[in-house]
């Protein structure tokens, strides 16, 4: 085993631009790490490391950012604005049929997309970043609170974002796999260490049981995560015959497939924001004077902490929701059967146009009920996990172990396919 892991390394290696493109990716990790450790001046680290320490759902978003949070450096808003922009491009194409038309205008109309998408995300980085530093106000973390030094750190917080939103465009172009979701990984992956380190502290001899069940459980998660990542619905199409002089073309039976989880995890991040916005308003109402806003504060407090039945219930009723939705996104049925009736293909027993539209948007339905169960259970994972062992610290959760999960297959596609290609060239 060891052997062959070898010789696939010796393999990567030996193709140069291969090894370039590792390199380049490997380069861009260290430019993040680095701008994770840069902290934003007027803050008391300190106190926000210890609030992080003690709140579970901070915990969960800090894994997230890589450890950027609780450092609060630059890069502490990270690249969630460029993800609700992607977003939020992809919805206004359902809506707008001029952004719909642009997607299909090859590589210059997506980088018209591309350039709105930036330009949406730099509205949303400014309101992240003052969203965060109203936190921190309620919470007495900043030490200099005057106009000069708030407008330097929003600046800061949102060119931290920008820069990420650019190393993530430059490995997508430069390096191996997608750029942004690189970037969530280096940044998840950083913190495993450390999260395993805490873990292991806090475990007392009667925990140690439940320790391995836990671990028993995380290894079938993964399995379960490569399983639904790599599940996909097979729908057979068929092409036409065509009949040129006394040769018959065609008529050859293919697979569509289409994935169960369409969406990816875009869904539980989004799901995540929403969220995150309780939490963010319980803790400005509790620094309020008044007493109305103090007990609605304690209250959302209670039925928002992860352990709670109506956090979970509602936080799987909206990445349930959101699965169903990014799915319509995702998958154009009517653009998919427009492609195969151009190409002479159809599904067999459905006619082309509407009706292939409609079989297919009935497959995307009923698949996505399942992919909609499993992201809702990932989603759900660490307060599950928590609730069950009693465990008061996240060794990881589901929806990191879907990133960093999806993230290594993709690559290792991409960089077997680019191996199988390089087998090619030399009998060219």
């Amino acid at each position: 085993m060891i052997d062959q892991i070898i010789a696939v390394i010796k393999k990567i290696f030996s193709n140069s631009q291969l090894k370039k493109k590792i390199l380049f990716t490997g380069l861009t990790f260290l430019v993040f790490r680095v701008l994770a450790h840069i902290p934003v001046p007027i803050v008391d680290l300190n106190q926000i490391q210890s609030i992080f320490a003690g709140s579970q759902f901070l915990s969960l978003l800090n894994i997230f950012s890589g450890g950027t949070l609780a450092r609060f450096s630059i890069a502490a808003v990270g690249i969630n604005p460029y993800i609700t922009a992607s977003i939020i491009m992809q919805l206004a194409g359902m809506v707008f049929p001029a952004i719909k038309e642009m997607r299909k205008e090859g590589e210059s109309g997506q980088a018209k997309v591309n350039q709105y998408t930036r330009l949406i995300a730099v509205p949303l980085a400014i309101v992240q970043s003052i969203s965060v530093i109203a936190l921190l106000r309620s919470q007495n973390l900043l030490m200099s609170y005057d106009f000069l030094s708030l407008v330097a750190v929003i600046s800061s917080l949102v060119a931290g974002a920008m820069v990420l939103m650019w190393l993530g465009e430059l490995v997508s172009e430069y390096g191996i796999g997608n750029g942004i979701s690189m970037i969530m990984f280096a940044g998840i992956v950083s913190q495993l260490p450390v999260v395993i380190g805490q873990t292991t502290t806090i475990i007392r001899g009667e925990q140690f049981f439940k320790l391995i069940v836990f671990v028993a459980v995380f290894l079938a998660v993964i399995g379960l995560v490569v399983f639904m990542n790599e599940a996909v619905r097979k729908v057979m199409v068929q092409y036409a015959k065509r009949v040129r002089g006394s040769r018959v073309l065609g008529g050859q039976k293919t697979h569509l497939p289409i994935r169960v989880n369409v969406a990816g995890v875009m869904p539980i991040i989004f799901s995540l924001s929403i969220m995150m916005v309780p939490s963010f308003v319980a803790r400005i109402f509790q620094s309020s004077a008044n007493q109305t806003l103090v007990n609605i504060g304690e209250k959302l407090i209670v039925w928002f902490d992860q352990t709670s039945a109506v956090y979970m219930l509602i936080y799987f009723i909206i990445v349930f929701a959101f699965t169903y939705l990014s799915a319509l996104v995702f998958f154009n049925a009517e653009d998919l059967a427009e492609e195969l009736k151009k190409s002479g293909a159809f599904i067999p027993g459905i006619r082309p146009g509407k009706a292939t539209k409609d079989f297919l948007e009935y497959v995307v339905t009923k698949i996505t009920l399942v992919g909609g169960l499993f992201l809702g259970f990932i989603a759900l994972l660490p307060s599950l996990a928590q609730a069950l062992t009693g465990i008061q610290s996240l060794a990881i959760g589901g929806t990191s172990v879907l990133i960093v999960v999806s993230v290594i297959l993709e690559t290792s596609k991409q960089i077997e396919s680019q191996l199988v290609g390089q087998n090619y060239e030399k009998y060219k």
